[in-house]
């Protein structure tokens, strides 16, 4: 019988404690019990029956119903092209970015977290506090700056958690505090401005995605999500703490690396289908992506095959406000070696740039092209 099971059965050692509507007390017990055992263990076996019992402990958590759900996803949110990934990324591919070799694994039990710094009345959360309070649940898509062009660090998840603006109210923010400092439990930092949450009032602590406990590797109990911001200044995971405070007084991780504070996100798109480098056949082709801005999102998107003249797409059903938005384009194509290229326009009329530059120091911009071949 794995420790998981037993943490489901009876046991004459453990007292009788009452349930909560989000995870059994008996479970946590018996969970920090089994995390302060395997201390006698040599470090790997440690870190994986650590990792292991958190899982088991993780799975236990009844997510309960959001006070502001989201809204139902159109079905032709993804167009009709063969081989397009969905316009919602699965969890288990949903990308990744850490700065240590071992995300941490926390325990539920004792964790708590912290809204501090310039505030009139600080305040620390249990994981039972932050789940009884009143949620808003928001499909959302999330980028990394790191993603060059055409790249495949962003996804787009349902994600469920208590807005930041309600907690924030609960504190009593100081005029002077113009930087929001998300601070994880093993020291990682980002931040972004406070006035940016004017912008994007779904802002929040997340610690759902999909309807289920987050996944420890995206920041179980609780992580940040601010729409419109790259994941450098906004989405810290496994949060221990919200300090509100200035640039010059708490510089983020990333911004003492040389990173721009500025993170917005920047107009992109990308063509998912044809691949880079394949063969096609000759006549009507499916062409198909995805386009994504800050907040203001996605007006049109074009076309263009070689060196003729841009065409209009047709966009897909909206999903959300904060998303990116699918695309696709039926081709007549025409043997022989052709490159296609892809550009959006945002709602405010503003076209995609197709000036090139890496991703250091602020995010990667040009426009996404393949080549390919029609036999």
């Amino acid at each position: 019988m794995s420790q998981f099971e037993n943490l489901n059965t009876p046991d004459e050692d453990v007292p009788e404690v009452d349930a909560t509507p989000w995870i059994s007390r008996r479970a946590l017990l018996r969970a920090g019990g089994i995390l302060a055992g395997v201390g006698a263990l040599g470090y790997a076996a440690f870190v994986l029956t650590k990792r292991q019992v958190a899982e088991g402990v993780r799975a236990l958590v009844n997510i309960p119903s959001p006070s502001d759900p989201a809204p139902a996803i159109p079905a032709a949110a993804t167009p009709s092209v063969a081989g397009i990934p969905p316009a919602v990324t699965p969890v288990d591919t949903f990308f990744r970015i850490d700065t240590s070799m071992s995300p941490p694994v926390v325990d539920v039990a004792t964790w708590k977290m912290s809204i501090h710094g310039r505030v009139d009345n600080p305040l620390t959360l249990t994981y039972d506090d932050l789940l009884g309070m009143p949620s808003i649940e928001r499909y959302v898509t999330l980028s990394c700056v790191s993603n060059d062009i055409g790249g495949d660090l962003i996804g787009t998840q349902k994600f469920q958690g208590v807005r930041l603006t309600d907690l924030l109210d609960k504190v009593g923010v100081h005029s002077d505090a113009s930087l929001i400092l998300g601070e994880s439990v093993d020291n990682f930092t980002a931040g972004f401005p406070t006035d940016f949450l004017k912008q994007s009032p779904d802002a929040m602590v997340a610690y759902a995605m999909n309807g289920a406990a987050l996944p420890t590797d995206h920041g179980f109990p609780a992580r940040l999500v601010v729409p419109g911001l790259y994941g450098y200044v906004s989405a810290t995971k496994w949060l221990s703490g919200i300090k509100l405070t200035t640039l010059n007084d708490d510089p983020p991780y990333w911004v003492t690396k040389g990173w721009l504070a500025d993170g917005a996100i920047q107009a992109a798109s990308r063509i998912d289908v044809p691949r880079q480098g394949t063969t096609v056949k000759a006549g009507t082709v499916g062409i198909g992506g995805r386009a994504w801005t800050e907040l203001g999102g996605v007006k049109s998107v074009d076309i263009k095959i070689g060196d003729g003249q841009w065409q209009p797409a047709t966009l897909a059903a909206p999903i959300a406000a904060n998303t990116w938005r699918l695309w696709s384009y039926a081709w007549a194509a025409e043997a022989g070696d052709h490159t296609i290229t892809v550009r959006m326009t945002n709602d405010n009329g503003t076209v995609q740039t197709d000036v090139q530059h890496g991703v250091y120091p602020g995010a990667a911009s040009g426009l996404h092209a393949i080549s390919v071949k029609v036999a």
